[in-house]
């Protein structure tokens, strides 16, 4: 037996991050239904130049690869879509309406439950490689993913070339 796995005619990798997605919108109309439930709180991380990303100039300007937003306390008008969601949130005091299709997320993580999902998103030509902690009022928390074991789910099906 060889140790390399032969290419799969049948694109896995692309149907379990579709799957996974699901579950991200499937949360997100359960808080828009519902509110967010006990100390529930989510980071969602997405390419803001993704296809579908419409969010303000000035948060492109400052978020010119990827940024993270906070849904937990200071957010309106949600809103879900089989393919993406939108929110409104607050930068600096600068109310801004995001518009996020599913595809651009690349993390989605709960950490009042150490539940989080990561994500490939195919890279934008002529992206820029620089990355800020996202300005949403409130408190600053970081955040860090460890693979550690806990209801972390990382999909990684490494494609030859």
């Amino acid at each position: 037996m060889s140790d390399d796995a032969p290419d799969s005619l049948i694109p896995y990798d692309e149907i379990v991050q579709e799957a996974l997605r699901a579950v991200v919108g499937r949360v997100l109309r359960e808080v828009k239904k519902d509110g967010l439930p006990g100390e529930h709180h989510f980071y969602i991380t997405f390419k803001t130049r993704a296809p579908g990303v419409d969010i303000p100039d000035h948060l492109i300007a400052r978020f010119p690869d990827e940024m993270t937003i906070v849904l937990q306390n200071r957010y309106w008008d949600l809103k879900v879509d089989d393919d993406r969601f939108e929110v409104g949130l607050s930068f600096n005091q600068i109310s801004s309406m995001l518009h996020i299709p599913f595809a651009a997320i690349t993390s989605f993580v709960d950490p009042a439950v150490d539940f989080a999902l990561q994500f490939h998103v195919e890279e934008i030509e002529n992206a820029v490689d620089v990355h800020e902690p996202a300005g949403n009022d409130g408190d600053k928390a970081e955040l860090e993913v460890v693979d550690d074991g806990s209801n972390v789910v990382t999909v990684d099906f490494g494609k030859k070339k």
